[in-house]
Formats: C-alpha cells, structure tokens, sequence
C-alpha cells in the first residue's frame, strides 16, 4: 500500500453494543405496536363476542348493514330478525353490530 495507510484501510471496528441498542429498539417498536394496534383488536372482538353470547329473543338489534330490527328466534349460529310486522329475515349472529335500547324501534 503505497498512499493508504494499512490502518486506514481496514476502517473503523465496530461500537462495542451496537447490536444490543438495535435489539433493544425493535424490541421497544414491538411493545409499541402490541398496546397500540394488538392488544385494543383483541380487546373489541372480545366485546362484540360477549354481545353475541348474550342475544336473546325480544331484543332490539342493528346490523352490520343497518337494518334495525327485534330478534324473533336465537340459534346456534344464526338467528331470526323481525324487520317489520310479519317480515322475519335470518342472519348470522355475527351479523349483529349493536344491542339498541328497549323501546328504539316503536313505530309512529
């Protein structure tokens, strides 16, 4: 080597930590993103799973589409919707958004 030193040309060594300080920030960017995103998920999918354990006939219900309706019939995995006098549709329980309170659907 007739103009670079030898010392020059192998370069700088590595900081000493430095993959640890990197693991330690992904490690952060993880925790982050799980109470963020992860653990809030869970959380309402949760909520919307004891809403559909606990549907029973007489409730009033709006679903997923927003149709409103009193539930007429409660089954394994479906149920039965009173949309109106004498119109009975039947849906998916999963269907089901929101539990409305007593007296929401009277008609005018």
């Amino acid at each position: 080597m007739f103009l670079i030193s030898d010392a020059m040309a192998e370069g700088a060594a590595a900081p000493a930590g430095g993959t640890s300080s990197m693991f330690i920030i992904i490690g952060i960017f993880f925790a982050i993103m799980y109470f963020m995103i992860i653990r809030p998920q869970q959380k309402r999918a949760k909520e919307h799973q004891n809403l559909i354990n606990s549907l029973s006939k007489g409730d009033e219900v709006e679903t997923t589409g927003g149709m409103l309706g009193k539930i007429a019939k409660v089954g394994d995995n479906s149920l039965q919707i009173e949309v109106s006098e004498g119109v009975v549709i039947k849906l998916q329980k999963n269907s089901i958004s929101k539990v409305l309170p007593k007296g929401s659907l009277k008609q005018d």
